[in-house]
């Protein structure tokens, strides 16, 4: 497995919808986008980064337990599966855009939160794989190290 399909399955194996979020689209984004030819290479790049946020989001919405982060969450998840190219992407996030705006006022978070966002950050603000790449492999690191015990004591 590659980090980006190891990030996927660290985020979303767990969840009882797993099979729902673990589409073969977004677990084959990467692959796709190294395949693809140069006129589906814009696509599968957002699909790419779709699935890198998403994950983010889950591990976010885990970490805090935030209806925001979970709104954000459901929001990409309709992007990667509805959208059929950049432009559907725009049009679905621009539509709820405003949540995004949300999950930065209303979202209180520890230091690993906000080593989250600021991934989450640079994976909208992307603008290549190798920068996407980078992310996912510095995002797997952080995921194999959060500490949910402050959720669970919460609970």
């Amino acid at each position: 497995m590659n980090p980006y399909e190891q990030l996927l399955h660290l985020a979303l194996a767990d969840r009882p919808d797993a099979d729902h979020y673990l589409s073969a689209t977004m677990q084959q984004a990467h692959a796709r986008l190294r395949a693809a030819p140069p006129a589906e290479q814009p696509f599968r790049f957002e699909q790419m980064r779709l699935g890198i946020a998403l994950a983010l989001m889950q591990l976010l919405a885990e970490l805090g337990d935030s209806h925001e982060s979970r709104a954000v969450l459901a929001l990409l998840h309709r992007a990667l599966t509805e959208a059929q190219n950049p432009a559907d992407i725009d049009r679905i996030v621009g539509r709820e855009a405003k949540l995004f705006d949300e999950l930065y006022d209303n979202l209180y978070v520890n230091e690993q939160g906000e080593q989250l966002l600021d991934l989450f950050a640079r994976t909208l603000d992307a603008q290549a794989l190798v920068e996407l790449e980078d992310i996912t492999i510095e995002a797997l690191s952080l995921a194999q190290n959060l500490d949910f015990s402050d959720n669970e004591d919460e609970a």
